[in-house]
């Protein structure tokens, strides 16, 4: 075998290992423009949930540059329900250690996190939810932010 095919065999791993992810339901990142995120920039995630018997983990996910300036992050997450109920609440995302070494995966100069906003809930209606995440940081552009998003996925003890 060839080294382009060597490759390409694990380019196709690669690109099927994802969707491998049997507990996943849903999950979106949103790009952040110039990766600096305006505080009135509200990403928003229409989620459709059908099971209401199942139990479910939310997470957000952040992926910021070495540029971004702090070793955490407040946000204000909104989650509305079909019904049109809302609820905010404000997550702090613990990002560095004391001595400002990132947690999270990183990957050249960029680092992926992945932290629990709710564990085993139940959405008690069938529909579509909508989570609403706003930087909180009384910053007007924070930089250093390239993306973030929601990850819901089964719940399995």
């Amino acid at each position: 075998m060839g080294l382009i095919n060597k490759y390409l065999v694990l380019l196709g791993i690669l690109i099927l290992f994802p969707s491998c992810d049997r507990n996943m339901v849903y999950e979106q990142n949103k790009s952040i423009p110039d990766r600096k995120w305006n505080k009135d920039n509200v990403l928003t995630f229409d989620v459709p949930l059908t099971d209401t018997a199942q139990a479910y983990n939310v997470f957000i996910n952040l992926r910021n540059t070495g540029a971004y300036p702090m070793s955490n992050l407040y946000l204000f997450v909104t989650t509305t329900a079909p019904s049109g109920l809302s609820r905010r609440d404000t997550v702090e995302l613990i990002l560095a250690d004391k001595r400002g070494r990132w947690y999270g995966k990183g990957f050249g100069s960029i680092w992926q996190h992945q932290r629990p906003f709710r564990k085993n809930i139940r959405f008690p209606v069938p529909g579509t939810y909508t989570f609403n995440l706003q930087q909180a940081m009384r910053i007007d552009q924070l930089p250093g932010v390239v993306d973030a998003g929601i990850r819901i996925e089964k719940y399995n003890p």
